[in-house]
């Protein structure tokens, strides 16, 4: 017991000597002309290199970002053998701790931490500059966790004219910015490009995520049936998952940490109470690296139970390709984590069946490496949830195979609820979907005469959908498909380019306000612009009494998009014209979850789409289940046909490939915030009240602002799209 103690008091000791170290480190590494060598700040290269960019210095920007990329990684490779080699510091030190006895032991312990500090600072000073050893802010953080400098690097080399390059720093990003459309469009555009082969989309961080290469390859294998190869893919896809675990682990023992937080002048924390909070919040940041190697580039969050999954899989793999022995020894290896597993257990007793007299097969022990990683998680969360339970400390558990004994009594009752909810919630397939919090409520009235409701909620296996018929007549329809053959532009809102989604559509567009200015210069036809706007006011009196909104509902954006099909370029299309999405969160479908926060228009509360015409093939609107495979509904367009639904995470949608024809249609979003109506309607409406000319008003609430408020409104929504996610810009959405 005694040593127990000493051990818990030693860690804690030695994790905040090791962070002092790290924070005080640039005072002690020696000057002189030696640190031109050493690895400068890889933050103020990467700002260097932006700075050159959107000064179109191409050559200075591919320099200054590409050496800001390789500065991060030998930083990283610096932190990992400095921490090897000081794994021994110490150690005679160290091991008088088990034979002395009484008030020695703290003496020796804090001799065992300086030499390994000691050891850690020369290390670093070897090879790191003073600036270099400094934490890098978060958002420089978040620019590589999202591979950023490699969208730079695809401008940078497309402008350099070094098409191969930019082909695989264009692939890079895009790995981990799968939604990113316009890099989508740009990697296409170099596929056709002469010279650039399939060889040159390499993916550079390829050695961060080999385990969830050799995952999803693994996976293709059982999905074929090929038993031993899926097994080998398997235990290098655990292997690899435990190496980049442990190099996590590894560079929060050496990266700099954030020191706890001051409780302010009337705190009683002493250096212990200190030192426990910054060893706990190591350990944490060690317990983190579960999520971070179980999350995908890209995505949001991490999957759950990833090393046991693997384990699960492994071990069915072997016992089909006739490994009993490794089969065994796996099912073994996932039993350290779900010890009372039915249905594990089961199938380890129909191995030993299967192997009949076997006693030294039947007697194969787990993993020594998956058994290792266990034990030491375990103490872990010991320490962890002691601290929480007495040092009121925050602990997020990654894991959902911790064992109930480990959690404190205190907390285990809220430990087990939270616990709960998120198994039922895995069981149940996210059950989120079958609850809209967006305030509509279906199935109200539908004040024009001659609409009719054609599928509501039931028909449409949903919830706040419906499609209504006779919004407009034949003659309207045929008024606005010529305006839109007259009028529309390539690629209008999506910077000229073909369409944002596929290649092999052409997609052309038009907004009330050009509409009104190009009757204005007598290119088209002033009424036909002006059904154009008050469409928009007749779809908005229609959905606002249908889903009985409970406020004022605001046109947020109109966009009348006509789709056309590539002639010639249509055969084996297995593309859709748009794919699943939500139009208020970003959709990920391996978790189920939808997340409310930009590049994603968070303010949009209702959508719409009033369709002009039938005469193409594809083109049918579909909802999903936010696995965006499984769905639950299609729509067929034809004139005057309007869907309205609720714009959040019940209501998964996309669009069918149009393989021939021309498809067209009149977008709508609406939101229950002043703040985010379409001003560009307002502007319309100016122009129209200047020439003398009426036009369909808005309700009195609608009108109240002033010209002013309105110009800050429009500013304040741009920054909001954008925020966060710069890079994504020029970005309109579309049905």
């Amino acid at each position: 017991m005694a040593h127990s103690e000493h051990f818990t008091v030693y860690v804690a000791l030695y994790f905040v000597f090791l962070v002092f170290y790290r924070y005080n480190v640039e005072a002690s590494v020696s000057g002189g002309s030696s640190v031109f060598s050493h690895l400068q700040p890889y933050d103020f290269l990467y700002y260097s290199g932006v700075r050159a960019y959107y000064g179109e210095e191409w050559g200075k920007a591919a320099e200054l970002l590409e050496k800001s990329i390789a500065t991060k990684e030998s930083l990283l490779r610096v932190r990992r053998q400095c921490h090897d080699e000081c794994e021994a510091a110490g150690t005679d030190a160290s091991g008088k701790l088990d034979s002395v006895e009484g008030s020695m032991w703290d003496l020796w312990v804090l001799d065992w931490i300086q030499k390994k500090a000691e050891c850690l600072r020369f290390c670093m000073g070897r090879f790191v500059s003073p600036t270099g050893l400094l934490p890098v802010s978060t958002d420089i953080e978040y620019e590589f966790d999202t591979r950023n400098p490699y969208n730079f690097l695809q401008v940078t080399y497309y402008k350099l004219e070094k098409v191969h390059k930019a082909a695989s720093a264009a692939h890079t990003y895009f790995v981990a910015n799968p939604s990113h459309l316009e890099m989508r469009n740009n990697i296409e555009k170099y596929r056709r490009m002469d010279g650039v082969t399939e060889g040159d989309f390499q993916d550079r961080e390829i050695e961060n995520v080999k385990h969830w290469v050799l995952y999803d390859a693994a996976l293709q294998l059982e999905a074929s049936s090929e038993w031993l190869q899926a097994a080998e893919k398997w235990k290098a896809c655990v292997n690899e998952t435990l190496r980049q675990t442990e190099e996590c682990r590894a560079q929060c023992d050496v990266a700099p940490q954030p020191l706890p937080e001051d409780r302010g002048v009337d705190s009683v924390d002493g250096v212990y109470e200190k030192v426990a909070a910054l060893s706990l919040s190591l350990l944490s940041c060690r317990q983190s690296c579960v999520t971070q190697v179980a999350t995908r580039p890209g995505r949001i969050s991490a999957q759950e139970d990833f090393l046991p999954t693997q384990l699960e899989h492994q071990h069915i793999a072997q016992f089909k390709a006739g490994d009993i022995n490794g089969a065994v020894e796996s099912l073994r290896s996932f039993l350290l984590f779900y010890p009372s597993d039915e249905d594990s257990l089961n199938n380890l007793q129909f191995y030993y069946e299967t192997l009949g007299g076997d006693v030294e097969t039947q007697s194969r022990q787990p993993s020594q490496e998956i058994s290792t990683y266990v034990s030491r998680s375990l103490q872990e969360k010991e320490l962890l949830y002691f601290g929480v339970e007495s040092l009121g400390l925050s602990f997020v558990d990654p894991d959902l195979w911790t064992p109930e004994d480990v959690v404190p009594e205190s907390l285990r009752e809220n430990w087990k609820s939270e616990k709960e909810k998120i198994n039922e919630r895995i069981k149940q397939g996210e059950q989120k979907e079958e609850v809209d919090d967006s305030g509509f409520y279906a199935g109200g009235p539908v004040p024009q005469v001659g609409v009719t409701i054609t599928m509501d909620d039931e028909a449409l296996n949903g919830t706040n959908r419906v499609v209504l018929d006779g919004v407009m007549t034949e003659k309207e329809c045929d008024r606005i498909l010529q305006l839109a053959a007259v009028a529309a532009s390539l690629g209008d809102g999506y910077q000229g380019r073909r369409s944002p989604h596929t290649p092999h559509e052409t997609l052309e567009g038009l907004t009330v306000l050009k509409a009104v200015k190009l009757a204005q210069d007598g290119l088209v036809n002033q009424s036909d612009a002006k059904l154009l706007h008050e469409l928009g006011e007749r779809v908005r009196g229609l959905l606002h009494s249908y889903f009985r909104s409970p406020s004022g509902l605001f046109i947020s954006f109109t966009h009348l998009v006509c789709r056309s099909a590539n002639t010639d370029d249509q055969e084996g299309r297995l593309d859709l014209s748009h794919p699943v999405h939500v139009d208020n969160c970003l959709l990920e479908p391996e978790t189920n979850q939808c997340w409310k926060e930009p590049p994603a228009f968070i303010h949009r509360d209702l959508s719409a789409i009033l369709y002009l015409n039938d005469d193409f093939s594809g083109g049918e609107l579909f909802f999903t289940k936010r696995d965006a495979k499984t769905v639950t509904a299609q729509v067929r367009p034809s004139c005057g046909r309007l869907v309205g639904f609720s714009s959040g995470p019940v209501n998964p949608h996309g669009v069918t490939a149009v393989t021939g024809g021309r498809r067209c249609a009149l977008a709508l979003w609406f939101t229950k915030e002043k703040l985010y109506r379409d001003m560009e309607r307002e502007e319309a409406e100016a122009l129209w009240a200047a020439d003398g000319q009426s036009v369909v008003k808005m309700d009195d609430e609608e009108k109240e602002s002033n010209a002013n408020l309105g110009r800050n409104a429009r500013s304040h929504s741009s920054k909001e799209r954008s925020r966060g996610r710069e890079r994504v810009t020029g970005r309109k959405d579309e049905l």
